[in-house]
């Protein structure tokens, strides 16, 4: 067993270096999923065999103590030296490839269980979703919102709520599905969604844009113009840069459902199909999204992203629930 317990420990750490090295695309819940599987096996056995065996084999030395003790009664001795103590407890001592892998079931299936159906933390990777989110921010998804999914299958488990326009929504992207984006829903399926001039319409309804104070990224040391725009029941600040174009079109891919949506120098207009939902960054003109690669399926959803709770800059006046 130790043998093979070293084997199985190399395979986990091969397969972490690998991905930390970039040579392969690691994927962290099938990577959990086998942790937790693998730990649990380790657990029954120390439970059902090996335990057994070891409290067998101490009671046996605590046997041969006290008949021993016995025996030198009987003969008139009464003071024996040595002590069974320390021999029990060796006997009983969990060995080390038991200890690092049955010893580590709780842990594991506790983070398990939560990161699959309860909260899943998020790094923000880029600035598409400046100014709500930085570049840095961590930040917690809700994962059962939406309803419960099966981990790595991703079987829908329960219903859960609809997804609202103007929820910021974690999902695995389109064209790579290993990949987890983050953007916020401007629309629903059914839903007509026009971005023309940097002015955002769904269902022939404007969303309301109300500029305010500029918003300095400090990545680029320049300021952006910010507004305040209200996306249904939603209020939220976006980006928007006076030099870009609406939409890159000759950026846009051959997406599937590319014939519900129509480009022009002005923008764009989609009908959102059914099962889909259209995403953008509050970063308009710096955000890949929807406009290019097209729609996200209701199966890609991961969870609703609520809670900023660290960043890298600790910047502590940004931390807290977001629109």
């Amino acid at each position: 067993m130790p043998l093979l317990t070293s084997l199985i420990l190399a395979c986990f750490a091969g397969y972490g270096v690998a991905w930390y090295m970039g040579a392969i695309t690691g994927n962290f819940e099938l990577l959990l999923l086998a942790a937790t599987v693998v730990t649990a096996l380790y657990w029954l056995a120390e439970r059902l065999v090996f335990l057994p065996r070891r409290n067998a084999a101490a009671q046996a030395l605590q046997t041969q103590h006290e008949q021993r003790r016995a025996q030198l009664a009987a003969q008139g001795i009464t003071q024996v030296d040595g002590d069974v103590t320390a021999a029990r407890q060796k006997a009983l001592a969990q060995p080390w490839w038991l200890d690092w892998t049955a010893g580590l079931f709780p842990v594991i299936v506790i983070v398990f269980a939560v990161r699959s159906f309860v909260f899943e933390p998020f790094k923000i990777p880029s600035g598409s979703m400046e100014p709500t989110l930085l570049i840095g921010d961590l930040i917690l998804v809700n994962k059962f919102t939406y309803g419960l999914k099966l981990p790595v299958l991703g079987t829908r488990l329960t219903g859960g709520n609809s997804l609202q326009r103007g929820d910021v929504v974690v999902f695995h992207y389109p064209p790579k599905p290993s990949e987890n984006y983050i953007k916020r829903v401007v629309g629903l399926p059914g839903d007509e969604v026009r971005y023309m001039n940097k002015q955002l319409t769904v269902n022939g309804q404007p969303a309301s844009q109300t500029p305010v104070d500029d918003f300095f990224n400090a990545s680029s040391m320049r300021y952006i113009k910010q507004w305040d725009e209200q996306l249904g029941p939603v209020r939220h600040r976006i980006l928007t840069l006076g030099d870009r174009p609406t939409v890159a079109v000759d950026g846009v891919d051959q997406f599937q459902g590319r014939d519900q949506c129509t480009y022009s120098a002005e923008g764009f207009v989609c009908k959102v199909p059914p099962g889909r939902y259209f995403m953008m960054g509050d970063n308009r003109d710096n955000s890949l999204d929807s406009r290019y690669w097209g729609f996200v399926p209701d199966e890609n959803i991961v969870g609703k992203a609520f809670f900023i709770w660290m960043n890298t800059d600790f910047n502590f006046r940004h931390l807290g629930t977001f629109n």
